[in-house]
């Protein structure tokens, strides 16, 4: 079959490289796609939000699938756009509705939703400009430290953790009042604090049945030791050490199953990821947030973790015979590494050229922030390269990783040297 998948970054890169070992994919195309997905895809110059174009590209290229990498084209509605268009509507999409990826694109929807059908998570309330003196007040009856959360998408960066009350409250009119964040903090949930260690379930849904796929940990911070600013992720850790089978069976009854439930009773057409951001206290699994697609650099740990065939399993979620599908996991531990540029996740150049890629053995290399340019690869964002290594355990996986990104360079480059530390 053909296949267009929507994206340009590491996940996408991860999921194109699991995608081309099926004997299903017969072509893939990749919209917009970097640097690794144009070596093993074609790369179309297409934007995953510019649903007209493309309405047109898959009509032409007789696409057979649509797989959504990225949450902005699912909270813009693309799988709405393909169902309620008759010459599309033939065609999956992997990918919630409009409606599904709310839980995304709205942190409150997502809250609510959790209230709803009983899944585990902070206390919270919500505000607006108009009421910013009462998110002020409600912020005094919580102890510190403070959570703010932007209620629309902010690219990974709509979330302050504050320790002061006074810093809390301006940050919060600043949000609100001066918008820091544009529309995305027209509206602000303020949570309670939650103190424990965090780790991501991946579920991927018909909308019916679910499969757990492997777990992961992701590094947030720019900073060795979890310090500075927040970025997309600076690496990955699967499978998690601390999530053993008592805890997973929690996971699975308080949290899994009533979400996918809840899709059903809320009537939710949601076919695709379901990503739960988890945090452990007290050996309780609560729900921090919800994302409508894999993670990253989460994916990248977690796709190459699968042994099953990744387009008969989107087959099988198109067709809502996921039930039937028999997931089988590599049990080795893969950990994964973000090379980033200088400065990020503040002001970065792009355009630096990266050499010495092709001498990298026993480590996948998944680009995130490339481009070619004069037949070179160049930087082209704030994260760069992912280095995916398997060991027997995640510390000789993760050293792998490490011995193969000192036999790549480009100018002002920047890695975590601790990832997996905590554990």
């Amino acid at each position: 079959m053909t296949i267009l998948l929507l994206g340009s970054g590491g996940r996408e890169h991860a999921f194109a490289w699991k995608m081309t070992q099926s004997a299903l994919c017969e072509k893939l195309f990749v919209a917009p796609g970097n640097a690794g997905t144009a070596a093993i895809a074609q790369n179309v110059n297409i934007s995953p939000t510019d649903f007209e174009a493309l309405k047109t590209f898959v009509l032409q290229e007789k696409v057979d699938m649509v797989v959504v990498g990225p949450e902005d084209p699912l909270v813009k509605g693309v799988y709405d756009y393909f169902k309620n268009d008759e010459s599309l509507q033939h065609i999956p999409v992997i990918g919630p509705s409009k409606l599904g990826a709310t839980l995304e694109g709205s942190k409150e929807f997502a809250k609510e939703f959790m209230m709803r059908h009983n899944v585990p998570t902070a206390a919270y309330d919500s505000f607006t400009a108009e009421t910013v003196e009462n998110g002020c007040a409600f912020l005094e009856t919580l102890q510190p430290p403070y959570v703010l959360k932007a209620d629309g998408l902010a690219a990974g960066k709509g979330v302050l953790i504050i320790q002061d009350l006074e810093e809390a409250k301006t940050e919060l009119r600043n949000m609100l009042v001066n918008q820091k964040f544009g529309e995305a903090s027209a509206k602000v949930v303020i949570e309670e604090f939650l103190d424990g260690i965090e780790l991501s379930c991946f579920v991927l849904t018909d909308g019916k049945s679910y499969k757990i796929l492997p777990m992961a940990k992701d590094y947030k911070r720019i900073g060795e030791g979890d310090t500075g600013l927040n970025t997309g992720g600076m690496g990955a850790v699967s499978p998690v050490p601390f999530a053993d089978a008592e805890f997973m069976e929690k996971i699975e009854t308080r949290i899994v199953k009533p979400t996918i439930d809840g899709f059903v009773k809320d009537g939710i057409d949601y076919k695709g990821f379901v990503f739960i951001g988890l945090i452990k206290v007290n050996n309780e699994p609560l729900v921090i947030e919800y994302n409508v697609r894999m993670g990253d650099p989460e994916t990248e740990v977690v796709i190459p973790r699968l042994e099953s065939d990744l387009v008969a399993l989107f087959q099988a979620v198109a067709k809502q015979e996921l039930d039937q599908f028999e997931l089988k996991i590599d049990p080795r531990s893969a950990t994964t590494v973000m090379v980033v540029s200088g400065g990020y996740p503040e002001d970065y150049e792009k355009g630096k050229v990266i050499s010495g890629l092709e001498t990298i053995s026993e480590s996948i290399v998944f680009h995130a922030g490339t481009t070619l340019k004069d037949n070179q690869v160049v930087t082209n964002g704030g994260r760069v390269i992912a280095v995916t290594s398997f060991g027997n355990d995640f510390k000789a996986a993760v050293q792998q990783s490490y011995a193969n990104i000192s036999k790549f360079e480009f100018e002002k480059m920047y890695f975590r040297r601790d990832i997996g530390n905590d554990l």
